[in-house]
């Protein structure tokens, strides 16, 4: 293959692994925007929607888009539940306090991290796409599914988006987020925006992990990969910042793409850390982020 065909290729890979990237990044951007808290169990909710995919297509193999459409739901559900019963019993009776809720997302880590192993098992299993067609470029052919991996991913994205900037909710969202205080002493419930926020954020988790499990494999250790690179797109992008997460996804899942077909892995790791620690130096508010005084 020339040049043009494989540097093709490698943006289109890219562009699937930024879409997932920028679902998954947005949850935890929003946890840590609005309720100034770190979630270092983020990516075991991701791990828990690939987890829930592979259950609900084992119930469904002579049906995988009904055994998909089961997974996305019952995953967005018990994980959404699962944030809500969270926030209750642990993160609102320590009353957020950052350095309280980073030890108790550890802990929360290693127990879901136990749960999937215990109920799952070690091993790593495939899950079939719900659809199956190939879009023929004039070089290759290409998995259909990618590329409604992409759709789906930026629909989700949009509907975020008027959700935050359309709806009384994203209002709240965006106060609490501002000052918290002011938005409590304006009537604001700001103990049910936050546990809402916490659920939302778990719920694109796993949404992002049901949409990528089709083309990797359900593994109880998969959320580490998605927690790191959620947090390099958080850091480059900035709190909270809807515009500054999509562009940091797709600055890095979009290096990260064509670094590793044609170099390797690696290095494109090693790349998006760098990038990390340039813009902690730079700009350590994030491309987007308001600096705060």
């Amino acid at each position: 293959m020339n040049f043009g065909p494989h540097l093709f290729l490698a943006l289109l890979e890219g562009t699937v692994t930024a879409c997932v990237l920028a679902v998954t990044a947005l949850g935890l951007s929003l946890v840590f925007g609005v309720m100034r808290i770190v979630n270092v169990a983020h990516g075991e909710f991701y791990m828990l929607g690939a987890v829930f995919a592979w259950f609900a297509s084992a119930r469904f193999e002579d049906d995988p888009l009904s055994g998909f459409i089961a997974g996305l739901l019952v995953a967005a559900l018990v994980v959404g539940s699962l944030a809500l019963l969270t926030d209750w019993l642990i993160l609102r009776r320590i009353a957020y306090h950052p350095e309280s809720t980073i030890v108790a997302t550890i802990g929360l880590l290693y127990i879901l991290q136990q749960a999937a192993l215990s109920l799952y098992g070690p091993d790593a299993r495939p899950v079939a796409a719900p659809v199956y067609f190939r879009v023929v470029f004039p070089w290759f052919g290409y998995s259909g599914y990618k590329l409604v991996v992409i759709g789906a991913s930026i629909a989700v994205l949009i509907t975020t988006w008027l959700v935050m900037s359309r709806t009384k909710l994203g209002l709240y969202m965006r106060a609490t987020q501002q000052d918290f205080e002011m938005a409590q002493a304006h009537g604001v419930p700001v103990r049910q925006v936050y546990a809402l926020v916490f659920a939302v954020g778990a719920i694109l988790a796993a949404i992002a992990g049901v949409l990528i499990v089709p083309l990797q494999q359900a593994h109880y250790l998969m959320g580490l990969d998605p927690l790191l690179l959620s947090f390099a797109v958080v850091i480059i992008g900035g709190l909270g910042s809807l515009r500054g997460t999509v562009l940091a996804a797709f600055i890095i899942g979009l290096s990260d793409g064509v670094i590793s077909v044609f170099f390797s892995p690696t290095l494109a790791k090693i790349l998006a850390t760098v990038l990390v620690a340039l813009v902690l130096v730079v700009r350590p508010q994030g491309l987007f982020g308001k600096e705060v005084h």
